[in-house]
């Protein structure tokens, strides 16, 4: 202890050097902190030296790309389950018209503000993340609830510039800051710069790809991979991955979500969501998410139909209230809503060089929807099989719908089945093939390429007769383009609309949009011709004898899209000439749907 005391009294004496040397006048006490201060700092860097091992320097880089791709995974997700939250307010297409633009705005905004938002914001950017994921869903629920006024041009951005847009943004601005941490003294200077930026998108776009595929795969399969389940889950992720007191902000969020968003797939919100509707005349009797969407039974007890819905588009529907009534009891077949459904059933009426007996003939159905025609084909005694990629459709149209058990379904991707039967020169084929294929205002393009149709000529009987049911609007390109490649390989078509154009409609819209039903043989040479129906044709239903047999034809001169915009024909690897004319159709579509049914009914999903 002796020289701690000696060193203390030193303190307090210092040595006096004379006026005339020029040498500073120097402390002891200095001279002995600044020794001590010195072999301090060199014990911290021999610490530091120790501690920046090559396990260590690895950790913390690993920690830095692990929090980056967390962050950058969870906003892949989100990306994914807004256009799905999206899609049954305004359809898939209307829903994606904006957000891969948003997306990168989005981006490049977070990204160049990082740091104004470390240096701005009182409280670290990444706790205002799951804030706004809790949100996200009665975000979703109130604006959707307006729809009407925001019109599907405007509200799928809307609604993701208040949700995805600042999810996006400040997901960008926190990866950017983690990986200004980034050891990239391997790379060359310029690449080091661009890195970071670069390989966080790709890894962005990546896990969009990938998560996308599995949301598609999985949806609806439990509460948690439902539309609002996702969101929750991701609001969770979220306050997991970066908690703080700002949580509390998003406690109204969560009990909204919780008791009064009938978006969720509960008993409770389906009670109250028919609640909701009950002003409107309509009942929702079911529904469910799918890999094709949102697909749901409505009812009009007072009007007296039944529809199946799948996003925001309708299937089909049937009367309920004439079953079993007066002169229709006891019938085989239910009374179809729309009249293009009977009208496909016309297939039976094509005179052929070989009469086909019903109870001989074999028919192949592309696309279910409520299962009218593949039901009356079976009422004719017909060997019906039915392709449906769905399996909700089927189920629904089975509990819901009229379509009888005795059918041969195939849940599976129609491009995929008719490929393979194709090959297979034992696979069976028919004298009937039926393609009914349609949803959200526009066509599913694989299935109108000329490879699928293709298939569809090598599954058809040479004696066989198709049908096809094509939508879309006359004044726009892909009517003639879809009818071009029909043509190049069925040698005889006639061509049916539903009903005759609206000539005020048009002349007000400039649209023209209609169901329309292609019929052709493989016969060439000779035009095709019907048969009057007869009674057992029209199975005693009033519909059918409305719109069994074709009426309104379409000629050459009402395709209204000029020659050069729709010429040739639609093959695999061109179907961005179908997709770029999607938006537009897609739009008139959702203002037609929008007249079927109130807008409560296609808001309250």
């Amino acid at each position: 202890m002796a020289p701690k005391k000696a060193s203390s009294s030193s303190k307090k004496s210092t040595t006096k050097v004379p006026a005339n040397d020029s040498s500073p006048t120097i402390s002891t006490a200095t001279s002995t902190s600044t020794k001590e201060s010195f072999e301090a700092d060199l014990r911290a860097l021999a610490a530091k030296a120790r501690n920046e091992t090559f396990a260590n320097r690895a950790r913390a880089q690993a920690r830095i790309y692990l929090w980056s791709a967390t962050l950058l995974t969870l906003l892949a997700l989100s990306s994914v389950v807004s256009q799905l939250a999206l899609s049954p307010v305004y359809g898939s297409i209307p829903s994606a018209r904006w957000h891969a633009k948003l997306l990168m705005a989005a981006c490049f905004v977070g990204w160049s503000s990082n740091l104004f938002l470390d240096r701005t914001l009182p409280f670290r950017p990444e706790h205002l993340l799951p804030v706004i994921a809790l949100w996200t869903p009665a975000v979703h629920f109130f604006l959707g609830s307006v729809s009407s006024s925001l019109t599907a041009a405007w509200g799928p951005l809307v609604t993701e510039a208040l949700t995805l847009f600042p999810l996006v943004g400040l997901s960008a601005a926190c990866v950017a800051t983690s990986l200004d941490g980034a050891d990239l003294s391997a790379l060359p200077g310029w690449l080091a710069d661009a890195a970071p930026g670069l390989g966080s998108y790709a890894f962005f776009r990546a896990a969009e790809k990938v998560l996308g595929g599995l949301v598609q795969r999985f949806v609806g399969r439990s509460l948690l991979t439902t539309r609002t389940g996702l969101e929750v889950v991701l609001g969770a992720l979220y306050a997991l991955v970066a908690p703080s007191k700002l949580l509390l902000l998003a406690l109204p969020a969560v009990l909204h979500t919780a008791l009064f968003n009938t978006h969720v797939p509960t008993s409770t919100a389906l009670a109250r969501l028919n609640s909701g509707l009950a002003e409107t005349g309509y009942v929702v009797l079911d529904r469910a998410e799918s890999i094709t969407g949102y697909v749901s039974v409505i009812d009009s007890p007072k009007e007296g139909y039944r529809l199946l819905r799948c996003d925001h588009s309708l299937l089909g529907g049937e009367w309920v209230k004439l079953i079993g009534q007066g002169r229709l009891k006891g019938n085989q077949v239910a009374e179809p809503v729309y009249s293009v459904f009977a009208m496909l059933e016309a297939v039976r009426l094509v005179k052929t060089p070989e009469p086909i007996v019903d109870s001989e003939a074999k028919a192949l159905v592309i696309g279910l929807g409520v299962g009218t025609t593949p039901a009356a084909l079976v009422a004719h005694g017909i060997d019906t099989t039915v392709v449906e990629l769905d399996p909700v459709v089927h189920k629904f149209a089975s509990q819901y719908f009229h379509l009888p058990s005795n059918h041969t379904a195939v849940i599976e991707d129609a491009v995929t089945y008719t490929s393979r039967q194709a090959a297979d020169e034992a696979a069976p084929r028919y004298d009937y093939i039926i393609h009914d294929v349609f949803t959200g205002g526009a066509e599913p393009i694989a299935l109108f390429t000329y490879e699928f149709l293709q298939d569809l000529h090598s599954l058809l009987k040479p004696n066989g007769v198709i049908a096809i049911n094509y939508a879309g609007d006359f004044a726009l390109p892909p009517p003639r383009i879809v009818v071009n490649t029909i043509r190049s390989i069925f040698p005889a078509c006639r061509i049916f609309r539903e009903h005759p154009r609206d000539e005020e409609l048009f002349a007000k819209s400039g649209g023209d949009f209609t169901n329309m039903v292609i019929f052709c043989t493989k016969q060439a040479g000779g035009k095709l011709a019907f048969r009057l129906p007869g009674a057992r044709d029209l199975l005693n239903s009033p519909s059918r004898e409305a719109s069994l047999l074709p009426r309104h034809e379409v000629k050459d001169a009402d395709f209204l899209a000029g020659e050069a915009q729709a010429g040739g024909i639609l093959r695999r690897n061109e179907t961005d000439r179908l997709e770029k004319w999607h938006e537009v159709s897609a739009a008139g579509h959702w203002a037609v749907m929008r007249t079927v049914l109130p807008d409560a009914v296609w808001e309250a999903w």
